[in-house]
């Protein structure tokens, strides 16, 4: 009997996801390509049924580890080194698929053989318990572009800005090329093990891909001090990672804008509030990172050990 191996195998680490995760891998059994899927699942300490959850689906394979030793970066090398597929597809367990050809849509693009990875997008559903002033509203074609630079050193030589710009990155959502990953695998970080990847597999030459034909619906509540801390931590990371601090400013013409979108996309009050506090939040972030550099980077880097030791989680509901 011919022995048939999954060509596509899909990793989401998982903590207390009962609320998510079978929306997330129903969406998986309805891909068209489904049957040459495999699901590997790794569970860092969840104390909710997300166990027994997942014990319904038999063809998912399920790992444990404690809580203490899950990273972004660590624990997605351990996902890849189980993985049977020639692909791996990252994702989260509060995210799932948009269309039933996310997938396909994805791996045509390994066609050509330089493409080492194809990075989809994230977008927010029509829901009336999220932010609608986030709602999935496309105004124009799904943009298809492709990253590669046949001289890595004119990569490698962009600011750290330009070379941020120049790249997508997106653990939500991105497929990859095992063997790559194997060769290359993600750095041991606690946050932003994406862009990071990313940015080194473009210096060493090899061709990624932003398809936003291929999504996910994928949401957080960004309450104040969600959003404070998400913004403060990717502020950091992009220092450490690009050596530039991305430009977080907020006039009133965007508070304007807010309360015309609330107007006509015909919404709660509350919304306008809910992202007045959003801006607030970002530019807080902002100024007090700069605040923090300002006296030396051995002080930034004791105020984010200090603030930011565990990794930020965010949430569907609030």
């Amino acid at each position: 009997m011919k022995v048939v191996f999954p060509k596509i195998s899909i990793f989401i680490p998982v903590k207390n996801a009962a609320s998510t995760i079978a929306k997330c891998i129903d969406g998986i059994k309805k891909q068209t390509l489904f049957k040459q899927t495999e699901v590997i699942i790794i569970d860092s300490g969840s104390t909710d049924n997300t166990i027994e959850i997942l014990e319904n689906y038999k063809f998912i394979r399920l790992y444990k580890i404690p809580p203490e030793d899950f990273s972004h970066g660590g624990t997605r090398n351990y996902g890849v080194s189980l993985a049977k597929g020639e692909f791996v597809v990252m994702t989260v367990q509060d995210a799932y698929p948009a269309t039933d050809d996310w997938l396909e849509i994805m791996i045509k693009h390994f066609e050509d053989k330089k493409v080492v990875a194809v990075v989809g997008q994230q977008v927010t559903p029509h829901d009336k318990n999220k932010n609608p002033h986030q709602w999935y509203r496309p105004v124009s074609k799904a943009r298809i572009i492709e990253t590669y630079f046949e001289q890595p050193n004119s990569y490698i030589k962009l600011s750290g800005q330009e070379q941020d710009r120049a790249i997508f990155y997106d653990d939500v959502n991105t497929m990859y090329r095992k063997s790559t990953l194997l060769k290359l695998p993600f750095e041991e970080v606690m946050f932003g093990e994406d862009m990071l990847w990313i940015k080194n597999a473009t210096e060493k030459g090899f061709k990624t891909i932003y398809d936003a034909n291929s999504s996910v619906f994928h949401y957080h509540f960004l309450s104040y001090k969600y959003n404070y801390k998400i913004n403060f931590t990717v502020l950091y990371y992009k220092f450490k990672i690009f050596n530039y601090i991305p430009k977080i400013e907020v006039n009133f013409k965007e508070y304007l804008l807010i309360i015309y979108r609330n107007f006509r996309f015909k919404t709660k009050l509350k919304w306008i509030f809910h992202n007045f506090a959003i801006l607030h939040s970002q530019q807080k972030a902002y100024k007090k990172f700069k605040k923090e550099i300002k006296k030396g980077e051995q002080n930034l880097e004791k105020y984010f050990s200090e603030n930011f030791s565990n990794v930020v989680q965010g949430k569907q509901k609030k």
